[in-house]
């Protein structure tokens, strides 16, 4: 639903809203927030708000110094799980500098510009999201642990699935936020689940994805658990990924719709823009030491390369027949910033079609009955962190879409990272500090 300034103080006015929390996301995906009293809300939505940003707040490039979030009206949702009396309602926020410009390390900056720029090239792109994460029990003093919810396995039901209960609050919750899941089932790691979200814009379809995982978290916490997006939280079994779906349209026409089972010159050149820049964009779309213990293990991506059926891919098409088809990708997770990996897709994509790239053969043959040879022939996705730092580091690509003070200061981020867990002794334990608590 669209929303203007007015319609917004008048829906605040007339239901009894008297807290607004304004949310929004630090470079790296985290949410944020900010509450004030509902009255506030007209000043904020003229001259915005002020907050303070330092080295460790994750707004790299804008180090101790003062940026000003702005509410968009068109995200207003009541949060259901709070007060019915004294209602809260949340907005997503522009992030700006004091002098009123965007902030680069703003994702929704980020993402707009790419859609304004896909648009301008005739295509409408649209997003759907599969959204994997880990249930865990909390001891008695209300800290999480490393116990699972449940030893239930791919689409199990009660009682074996102990997470259908918290999965029904979830997509209800949502519901009452106007956002629809599509699905939601048990995953095959112990406590894992799934929920599947239908297409939406692709800034929608990244705030629902931030909304998500903050709703997550808060009917776990009501219902006595501990909810985590960390990519592998559990060393010996699944990790959790992003699987991200994108749609195209192009007027009236689907541009990934298959005719006669054949994908079209213009579906096949937006693929292999993906194919060919996958390696230098996987920092972002996998910017965490855990990312990359997912990788190859069990159904996770390892090598760049795409298919119609094998479900180990990097990238996957969707069969004929669907009434929303669309290219499946692997490989990202939940700790990326959903808004620059999103954009970054579109990028990909478009630079594809603009240069009518041409598409290798998808490759059928699952992983674990290729030789050892076959498997050196295929380019691989990075093997860690730092492999993935290198490749953005040389990335013309990125460095044309993102500004070079703030992409240099992502980089040294990543690369203290990188030096930090190379330097610990015990892998496992770092990631579980850094990661488990905050993802």
């Amino acid at each position: 639903m669209k929303y203007t300034e007015m319609e917004v103080l008048q829906f605040c006015e007339e239901n009894d809203v008297k807290f607004v929390k304004l949310m929004f996301c630090d470079v790296f995906g985290n949410l944020r927030t900010i509450s004030i009293l509902s009255g506030m809300l007209s000043e904020v939505f003229r001259s915005g708000l002020t907050f303070s940003t330092s080295d460790e707040s994750g707004f790299l490039g804008a180090e101790y110094c003062n940026l000003k979030i702005f509410p968009d009206p068109d995200t207003m949702a009541l949060l259901p799980w709070r007060p019915q009396h004294g209602r809260v309602v949340r907005f997503f926020c522009h992030v700006r500098y004091e002098d009123g410009t965007a902030f680069e390390g703003d994702g929704r900056f980020f993402l707009k510009n790419a859609v304004d720029y896909a648009a301008g090239k005739g295509y409408n792109f649209r997003i759907g999201t599969s959204c994997e994460f880990y249930c865990f029990e909390k001891d008695q003093n209300d800290r999480p642990t490393d116990i699972p919810l449940d030893q239930a396995g791919y689409c199990d039901c009660a009682p074996n699935d102990k997470g259908e209960n918290l999965r029904r609050d979830i997509c209800l919750t949502l519901e009452k936020m106007d956002i629809m899941p599509e699905s939601s089932r048990h995953e095959h790691g112990p406590g894992q689940n799934e929920v599947d979200f239908m297409y939406a814009s692709p800034l929608q379809a990244a705030d629902n994805l931030v909304t998500f995982k903050n709703v997550v978290k808060t009917m776990a916490d009501r219902n006595g658990l501990y909810a985590s997006f960390m990519p592998k939280p559990l060393p010996d079994t699944f990790g959790s990924g992003l699987h991200i779906t994108l749609m195209c349209m192009k007027g009236t026409e689907n541009i990934f719709d298959p005719k006669l089972d054949m994908l079209s010159e213009e579906a096949s050149s937006m693929i292999a823009g993906i194919l060919d820049r996958a390696s230098e964009i996987t920092l972002l779309l996998d910017p965490t030491t855990n990312s990359y213990s997912r990788f190859g293990d069990r159904l996770a991506p390892a090598y760049v390369g795409w298919s119609k059926a094998n479900y180990s891919q990097f990238l996957r098409t969707l069969k004929r027949g669907r009434k929303e088809n669309g290219l499946i990708l692997r490989s990202p997770d939940n700790s990326c910033n959903p808004y620059f990996a999103i954009g970054l897709l579109i990028y990909a994509c478009l630079e594809g079609a603009i240069e009518s790239k041409k598409l290798c053969p998808p490759i059928e043959k699952p992983y674990s009955s290729m030789s050892e040879e076959e498997k050196a022939a295929l380019n691989s996705l990075p093997r860690d962190l730092g492999e993935a730092i290198t490749k953005a580091e040389k990335s013309e690509f990125l460095r044309d879409l993102i500004p070079e003070d703030f992409f240099e200061c992502y980089l040294r981020n990543r690369r203290r990272l990188w030096s930090e867990y190379q330097s610990s002794e015990d892998k496992q334990a770092f990631d579980r500090q850094h990661y488990f608590n905050f993802i």
